[in-house]
């Protein structure tokens, strides 16, 4: 108990203050997400993966707080993940190389030998999906962090209640290293999660539920991965059906997820990320009840809720008109010769005729 106090607050305070540190050479060596209003400086997720990691580490070799084979396996997948997630926040990287990659560190953590082969494929999926998710949350101040607490302590107690004690530990560090990233992220945000810290936060959040619900019924099981993360898919779901219906390329960024509807509705920044972090929770509550088996079906009230924001929101239109292709100045000049050539070629016509 005393250990996990202090572990959670060392997580805390170390991950606040190494993510405004690492403001400094995010700003020095121009790693920035540059699609917001205002560049903001990323390796605030290095932040919160280092920290998370290595404060769970030390339980394990001062022997406070074991891990476990299965939890040390997950926690070194993460940390490739989080690695992968660097590469993309220094530079531009193809999305297929990060699916591509989640998806190989997510096949090495799914406990097969309890959900099986045929189980087994599609938690991987599940786990990438989550944690592709988790990095278009990422597309607001605060509002991955915030997701991600929510989301830490209801798989946390879902692991606590499988006697899971050291996937528990973890996810509390989790949960409180991110709470001390929220300080500086808090809108207006000085440091950004980027692909680091939100692929990290998605995959061991993911992998975590995929590991507490193996060997459970498989139908239950969808139903409480579903919940715990409901409004990262939600945001994934809006997005995929929004392109698609305007006819966009899905791989392409644009300001179509749920924070820039609601503000574009008229929400502030700061009410947008509390209004979804509530969103959140109802799905994360349904996740841990239906796992201690209460409440069978409220995950398809949670589907059904998801399915009506996506059509409410789907009315606020976040496209401006499309741009029309650039004619080159060369090309529009010989247009424009010929043009004139042609006029004149058809009045000496009119004359002679």
């Amino acid at each position: 108990m005393l250990y996990g106090i202090t572990a959670a607050t060392t997580a805390l305070l170390v991950t606040a203050l190494l993510a405004a540190l690492l403001r400094l050479p995010a700003l020095r060596f121009g790693i920035l997400d540059r699609r917001r209003q205002r560049p903001l400086p990323l390796l605030g997720g290095v932040a919160v993966a280092l920290v998370t990691c290595l404060v769970a580490a030390a339980g394990e070799w001062t022997g406070y707080a074991r891990l476990g084979s299965e939890t040390m396996r997950l926690l070194v997948a993460a940390g490739a993940v989080a690695l992968l997630g660097l590469v993309a926040d220094v530079r531009r990287v193809k999305a297929r190389f990060l699916v591509g990659g989640t998806a190989v560190a997510a096949a090495c953590v799914v406990p097969y030998g309890d959900t099986g082969f045929w189980l087994g494929v599609p938690a991987v999926a599940w786990i990438v999906l989550v944690a592709v998710g988790f990095k278009a949350l990422d597309h607001a101040d605060a509002l991955a962090g915030t997701v991600g607490v929510l989301t830490a302590f209801g798989v946390g107690v879902c692991a606590a209640a499988e006697v899971m004690d050291e996937l528990a530990v973890l996810l509390s560090v989790l949960a409180a290293a991110l709470t001390g990233f929220l300080l500086p992220n808090w809108h207006p945000a000085r440091v950004g999660l980027g692909a680091t810290g939100s692929l990290f936060v998605g995959f061991v959040l993911a992998s975590s539920a995929v590991i507490t619900r193996a060997g459970h019924d498989p139908a239950a099981s969808a139903g409480v991965l579903y919940g715990l993360s409901a409004l990262a898919v939600t945001d994934l779901v809006l997005v995929a059906v929004s392109r698609r219906l305007a006819g966009r390329p899905l791989l392409r960024g644009a300001p179509d997820h749920l924070a820039h509807r609601l503000r574009r509705a008229g929400l502030t920044p700061q009410g947008t990320t509390v209004l979804l972090g509530a969103a959140a929770l109802p799905g994360v509550v349904v996740g841990v009840l239906v796992h201690l088996g209460l409440g069978a079906t409220a995950a398809w009230w949670v589907g059904a809720g998801s399915a009506l924001v996506v059509l409410a929101l789907l009315h606020i239109k976040p496209y401006g008109p499309r741009r029309q292709p650039r004619v080159p100045v060369q090309d529009s000049v010989r247009a424009s010769r010929r043009m004139a050539s042609s006029q004149v070629g058809a009045q000496l016509r009119v004359r002679n005729g």
